[in-house]
Formats: structure tokens, sequence, C-alpha cells
């Protein structure tokens, strides 16, 4: 394990960067608007395991490939991008569903297929993969554990605490839900909504470049 300054000292970084709204916060409120509380913690669960996968290619040394490497770089982002664009396109078109849905008379998705969708976007961030090669060697003690030990280590609290912020993102959002879908009209213009935001996240994440 790393020593405890250095546990500490990540712990409050990866609180900051994790609980202020961004694509993955997006995504699971998002979620949590077209198909309620227990679909956007399925979502953060996935989108969770996503990164942490990351997080131990970068421990195996995968990040800094990817850190140099644009082509590898732009392929991951460009397959990330169009996954959002083709779910948020879905969201859209399949917002009529939702009352029913939110009746229980339809289903609006597997705990399989929720977890499957949150997981491929959390693995397809290319950004995250960046992040930890660049970030998680500052938090390595030499004379503790083999680095990737460590940095496997690191990445349990850094995905705890994602699974905690994030999920009350989702909690909040599915609660809003509930409460403004009285009505269908209204309902179906949030679920057009969480589809919109998850196409915009897409080209969002497709026009971003690298700082190099």
């Amino acid at each position: 394990m790393p020593p405890l300054s250095s546990v500490t000292a990540f712990a409050a970084l990866s609180f900051a960067l994790i609980f202020v709204p961004g694509p993955s916060v997006m995504f699971v409120v998002s979620r949590a608007v077209a198909l309620g509380r227990r679909a956007a913690l399925v979502t953060v669960v996935g989108n969770a395991a996503g990164v942490y996968v990351q997080l131990l290619f970068v421990a195996a040394g995968l990040g800094a490939i990817v850190e140099r490497s644009i082509t590898l770089f732009a392929a991951i982002k460009f397959a990330g991008a169009l996954y959002l664009m083709w779910l948020g396109l879905q969201a859209i078109r399949h917002r009529s569903r939702l009352g029913d849905a939110l009746d229980g008379t339809a289903a609006g998705g597997s705990s399989r297929t929720v977890f499957t969708e949150g997981f491929i976007v959390g693995i397809a961030n290319p950004k995250a993969i960046v992040f930890f090669a660049a970030i998680l060697p500052q938090f390595i003690a030499p004379e503790g554990a083999p680095a990737g030990v460590q940095m496997a280590a690191l990445g349990v609290l850094f995905v705890l605490i994602a699974l905690v912020s994030d999920s009350l993102w989702g909690l909040t959002a599915g609660t809003a839900r509930q409460w403004l879908a009285q009505s269908p009209k209204r309902l179906e213009w949030l679920g057009a909504s969480g589809g919109v935001v998850m196409i915009l996240l897409g080209v969002q994440l497709a026009l971003s470049g690298r700082k190099d």
C-alpha cells in the first residue's frame, strides 16, 4: 500500500475531480432522467468498473502507450464518442416509452444492458487513461510495494469515491424524474433532453484534443 500521506492527498484530489459534474456525472444523470434511480445506480457501477479496468491498464503500462500514441488515443476517443451519440439517439427515439417504463408496464432496459452501457462509456474515455498515467505516478512511494500494486490500490480508492459521488447525483436526478413525471409529455421531454445531453457529450469528446 502507498503511505498514508499519499493516500490522503490522492483521495482529496480524486474527490475534487469527481464531485464536480463532468461527462461521467452527466451520463449518469441522463440515465436517471430516462430510466430512473435503479438504472442510474447500475450505470454508476458499470462506469466505475470500466474506469477501474482503465486504471489496471495504466498500472500494467498501457497508459504510457496511449499517452504517447496520437492514433490510439484518437481511435479510443472516437469509439467512445460514437457510442455516446448512439445512446443519445436511442433515448430520443424511444422517449415515448418512458411513461410505460415508469409505470412498470415496460422495461427500460435490463440491468445487464444498462451495466454494459455504463462500462463501455467508462472504458472508452481515453482522457481517464491519460489522467491516471500522468497523476498516479506522483503518489507512488519508491520504497513501497511495486508501482503497479500501489496504483491498483489507489484506483480502488478512486472508484469508491466515484461510486458514492455519482450515486448521489443519480439518486437526486432519479428523484426529480419521479416528481416531474406527473405529465407524460414532460417525461418525454426529459427523456429527449437526456438523449441530447449524451449526444452533446459525444460531440464534445470527439472534438476534444490532447494537450501536447
